[in-house]
């Protein structure tokens, strides 16, 4: 087996190699890129958190706040158990002293929801129109699934830096599989007697797409975006590894100090956060309740 051993494909220069080279000739793409993804999380968190400085300010901001998800939950559901468990649910995070934390891992999630979203739509589609693409796309999608985080945190902090954005690239990494593989499956599944029928009415390929294929697969992109939201707000620990703030800094606080109390909590608080979100998102379809 020494000819094996021996003649070891060097896989781990090659890569070192590759991130060497984005960060000598990339560097100011990198540079912009985070600048525009900051911008982006920091207008959602200042939407979030208000510009007030004092105490008190915040808190009566955190309960406007409130009260508008909880009157947005009960427009988007139609249900008072929902309506109901947003509310507590959120006034239980300010009794625990967690809502500034919550609001940055809400504002990381969004963002990286949004990112997923925008880029894994337009993939998903062109999968399903061109076979040899997905043929292609596909390996791709497995390893970003499969692959450990921490493989790609490293390459995503030399490039660029601690803070926010590296946990938001890793984030969008690990949950961008999900709306390709499923819009994919959404255009896919849409019925052959439909598309042939809208073609035969004259329709061009963007109007199949828009208004016969898209509507079919629009629960299979909710499903992706719920999907999304979840992956994200597993990584919230993870990203805290590299600066990001949020929920998982109290946790990655906890895991050092062994503190059950605050590792509960700040769990606690994520997890009324995910039922949230998934509540708010969830196709129609898949019931109701909190």
């Amino acid at each position: 087996m020494d000819w094996l051993t021996n003649f070891k494909l060097p896989i781990g220069p090659w890569a070192k190699t590759a991130v060497n080279w984005l960060t000598s000739n990339g560097k100011e793409m990198f540079d912009l890129l985070k600048v525009v993804l900051q911008a982006g999380i920091d207008a959602i968190l200042f939407v979030l958190q208000g510009p007030f400085s004092s105490e008190q300010g915040e808190y009566a901001y955190a309960l406007v706040m409130i009260a508008l998800i909880t009157l947005l939950s009960w427009y988007l559901r139609r249900s008072v158990g929902v309506a109901v468990f947003t509310l507590l649910g959120l006034l239980l995070i300010v009794n625990q002293g967690y809502w500034q934390e919550t609001t940055e891992t809400l504002a990381l999630v969004l963002a990286a929801t949004a990112v997923s979203m925008a880029v894994g739509i337009p993939l998903g589609i062109a999968a399903a129109r061109r076979p040899l693409f997905y043929a292609f796309l596909r390996p791709v999608l497995d390893l970003m699934q499969t692959i450990p985080t921490f493989v790609y945190l490293i390459p995503a902090l030399i490039l660029f830096g601690l803070g926010m954005v590296p946990g938001l690239i890793a984030t969008v990494i690990f949950a961008i599989p999900a709306p390709i593989r499923l819009t994919r499956l959404g255009i896919i599944s849409t019925p052959e007697s439909l598309v042939e029928a809208a073609q035969a009415f004259g329709g061009t390929p963007a109007q199949v797409l828009r208004k016969v294929e898209l509507p079919f697969a629009t629960p299979q992109i909710m499903a992706g975006l719920t999907q999304t939201i979840m992956l994200s707000l597993s990584m919230v620990v993870i990203a805290a590894l590299v600066g990001a703030k949020g929920l998982g800094v109290p946790v990655v606080r906890a895991l050092n100090t062994v503190n059950i109390s605050m590792g509960f909590e700040a769990g606690l608080c994520i997890v009324v956060l995910a039922i949230i979100l998934d509540r708010l998102f969830r196709s129609s379809d898949e019931g109701e309740g909190a």
